[in-house]
């Protein structure tokens, strides 16, 4: 059972460069395909003030999973304790949560190719708002993943998506907090504007917000 999750992220703008490289490097695919996510919290939103994230992920397959933060905090990695476990039906589970006092709070959805290098896992998304590469392993395994790609470590994420998503809800004044593709279809965001947030106003690397987590 695999209990302590510990990865970084980097925006890109140009997802077919980093494609390229890591398939240059080779790297195995390992699938890819879209994934839609529930984030639930009770009425008093107790799981957000004990820093502790309780979600529903529904891709080729559907997965409950429960993260909590780890007993000594690391400013250079994401790092969650995790335990996970799947389930045959996503919508008996909403209602057995709900039957726990556990309600739907966010939805997020991202498109993920995945690709195992070493003893790394290297997943790129593509988020409404976004390209990002998402490395998870140990830590020495991490940094020489992102040294083989060519990224400059010190442009590291270490926040969630849902916290780059308030980031840019604060900024552009987004009116909504579900962050789908349908939401951002429509909308007029300037792409060059999206592009300098994400590059310049999360450095240095963003601390992790134990709020939230995707």
């Amino acid at each position: 059972m695999k209990s302590l999750e510990i990865e970084i992220k980097f925006y890109i703008s140009d997802i077919d460069s980093i494609r390229t490289r890591i398939r240059s490097l080779g790297a195995e695919p390992k699938g890819s395909g879209f994934e839609s996510n529930i984030r639930f919290d009770d009425e008093k939103m107790r799981l957000t003030r004990e820093k502790k994230l309780l979600r529903l992920r529904q891709d080729t397959r559907c997965r409950l999973t429960v993260k909590s933060p780890p007993d000594d905090l690391d400013t250079e990695f994401k790092i969650f304790r995790e335990l996970e476990v799947e389930v045959s039906d996503s919508q008996t589970m909403i209602a057995m949560l709900g039957q726990l006092g556990y309600y739907p709070r966010q939805v997020y959805e991202k498109q993920r190719e995945t690709y195992l290098f070493g003893h790394t896992e290297l997943c790129l998304d593509t988020l409404p708002f976004g390209h990002f590469l998402e490395i998870e392993g140990e830590k020495d395994d991490i940094r020489k993943a992102a040294e083989a790609i060519g990224l400059n470590w010190e442009k590291r994420i270490t926040a969630n998506y849902l916290s780059l998503f308030a980031t840019l809800q604060n900024q552009l004044n987004l009116p909504f907090e579900d962050v789908t593709f349908e939401n951002f279809k429509g909308m007029e965001i300037d792409k060059s504007r999206v592009d300098k947030i994400l590059e310049e106003g999360i450095l240095p690397p963003l601390k992790i917000n134990y709020d939230q987590s995707g």
